[in-house]
């Protein structure tokens, strides 16, 4: 078992964010926690507004603000900000 603290994705949920394609992002990332076996290691919540609307879709990891986030970017995002 991975020892590794709870890691934490904020997706945007806000109304520009989510019709520009955070609501297709959510449906991958969540599809890609789950088949790597990783849902248990990550707090992964929505925030109403990011605040960063000109640079939607939004999202954050441990810390880490991805912009125009796409939804090919969605699919490989754990790899490239975790390294897992």
């Amino acid at each position: 078992m991975n020892n590794r603290a709870v890691n934490e994705i904020i997706i945007c949920m806000g109304s520009s964010c989510f019709s520009r394609g955070n609501k297709k992002n959510l449906e991958i990332i969540q599809a890609a926690l789950k088949e790597k076996s990783l849902d248990a290691e990550f707090t992964f919540k929505g925030s109403h507004c990011l605040k960063e609307c000109e640079q939607g879709p939004v999202l954050i990891v441990n810390g880490n603000k991805i912009t125009k986030l796409t939804a090919d970017d969605a699919a490989g995002i754990l790899e490239r900000c975790l390294n897992t």
